[in-house]
């Protein structure tokens, strides 16, 4: 038991290490007046990291770090979003 409880403590704070960037780039929404349909796509990548977010945690983070690349690659697509938004005001 104690081993088990160890292991989600460890795993939440690699969870946090990784992903600490990940809560960066939520800083940087893209305006809903200039580009509704960005500021969407980026609301439902938000939704999408918290949802799988939470399965780590339904499955004590034992998800062969798939769940981990998942949202570090919702998080680059969050950043690319921004990206497109700033090249379209171009």
């Amino acid at each position: 038991m104690k081993h088990r409880v160890l292991r989600i403590l460890v795993m939440g704070l690699v969870a946090v290490g990784v992903f600490g960037g990940g809560a960066l780039a939520f800083g940087q929404q893209v305006s809903k007046a200039l580009h509704p349909n960005l500021a969407a796509a980026q609301n439902l990548i938000e939704r999408a990291i918290a949802r799988v977010t939470d399965a780590q945690k339904a499955n004590e983070f034992d998800m062969g770090g798939h769940a981990a690349k998942a949202k570090e690659l919702l998080d680059q697509a969050y950043g690319e979003i921004k990206l497109a938004a700033q090249a379209a005001n171009r």
